[in-house]
C-alpha cells in the first residue's frame, strides 16, 4: 500500500486545532511528513510530501529541515530519504509490548505446524498493522513484514478485529473508509461486509479468499486477553491454488485458535 493525500478534515485538524492550546500543531505537521514515506523505495520530493499530506510546500520544508537536522531524513539528487535512525522511534514499542514480545513463540508454533507464515497484527483506525511475524520458507508475494498495513475490510485480520466492535460503530468505520474493488472478489459494499463482520464475530474467525489479492487466501481469529478484550489478531496466509478453504478450516484454524488463546491467556493489558 502506498500512501494516499490526507482528506481535508484531516488536514485541517494538522495545520490548525482550534481552541485546543495543549494540541502542537508543528508536532503533528512533522509526524505527518514523516508518516508519508510509508511504502517508498525511492527519493520523494518536496511536492510530493506536499500532495501526500495536503500541508503546503512551505510547511513541509520546515519540518523536511528539522527532520533533517536530526537525522531522520537525508536529501538525495532524487529526493530525501528515510534515514535508519527512523527505527528508534519504533523499537521503544516493540521492546516493551507484552503483546509482541511474547507472541513470537507462537507465531513460531502455528508456522511450524502448518508450514504457513503466522503473523500478529493489530488495528490502527482503518487499517491493521502487522507487530510481528514468523515467516516460513515459501513466502507467499506479498512482501508483508513487520510494520506493513492493510484495510480493514477486506483483510482477514481486520474483519475479525472489527467484530469486535457493536454493529452502530462497524457501519460508521465502514462508511468512513474507502472501499475499493482490489481484486474481483473484493466485498465493498457496506452491507454485505456488515454481515461478514458478524459472521466472523459469532464464529470467532474469518476467512478471505482472493479478496486481498489475487492468489491469497487468508484465515484469522481474535487474540484476547485475560479480560476477554481482542488486542490483536493472529493470521495464516495461504496460497489460494496449494491450500484448499477446507484445509484452512479443519487443520490450520485449530492451530490458530489453540495459539492466540494460549497467547492471550498470558496477556493482562
Amino acid at each position: 500500500m502506498t500512501s494516499t493525500p490526507i482528506d481535508q478534515q484531516n488536514q485541517a485538524s494538522i495545520l490548525f486545532r482550534k481552541g485546543d492550546p495543549n494540541f502542537m500543531n508543528s508536532l503533528a505537521r512533522g509526524i505527518a511528513v514523516l508518516s508519508a514515506f510509508s511504502d517508498n523505495s525511492t527519493g520523494l520530493k518536496m511536492t510530493h510530501l506536499s500532495d501526500r499530506t495536503g500541508l503546503s510546500r512551505a510547511v513541509v520544508r520546515r519540518c523536511l529541515y528539522t527532520l533533517e537536522q536530526l537525522g531522520y531524513v537525508r536529501k538525495s539528487t532524487d529526493g530525501f530519504h528515510l534515514e535508519p535512525k527512523v527505527i528508534s522511534l519504533s523499537q521503544t514499542y516493540f521492546s516493551a509490548s507484552p503483546l509482541t514480545t511474547q507472541a513470537q513463540e507462537f507465531l513460531d508454533r502455528v508456522k511450524d505446524a502448518t508450514g504457513e507464515s503466522c503473523s500478529l497484527a493489530v488495528l490502527d483506525e482503518d487499517e491493521v498493522v502487522y507487530v510481528a511475524r514468523s515467516a516460513a520458507k515459501k513466502v507467499i508475494d506479498l512482501t508483508l513484514g513487520i510494520g506493513s498495513r492493510l484495510p480493514t475490510y477486506c483483510s482477514s485480520l481486520g474483519r475479525v478485529l472489527l467484530a469486535d466492535y457493536d454493529d452502530e460503530d462497524i457501519l460508521s468505520r465502514l462508511k468512513d473508509m474507502d472501499r475499493v474493488k482490489r481484486t474481483k472478489y473484493t466485498k465493498t459494499e457496506i452491507n454485505e461486509l456488515l454481515e461478514v463482520i458478524r459472521e466472523s464475530r459469532y464464529s470467532g474467525y474469518s476467512l478471505v479468499n482472493q479478496e486481498l489479492e489475487i492468489g491469497l487466501r487468508s484465515i484469522s481469529v481474535p487474540v484476547r486477553n485475560q479480560n476477554q478484550r481482542v488486542i490483536a489478531a493472529m493470521t495464516v496466509g495461504v496460497q489460494a491454488m496449494q491450500t484448499p478453504q477446507r484445509t484452512m478450516e479443519t487443520e490450520i484454524l485449530p492451530i490458530l485458535r489453540s495459539a492466540s488463546k494460549e497467547l492471550g491467556s498470558q496477556l493482562i493489558c
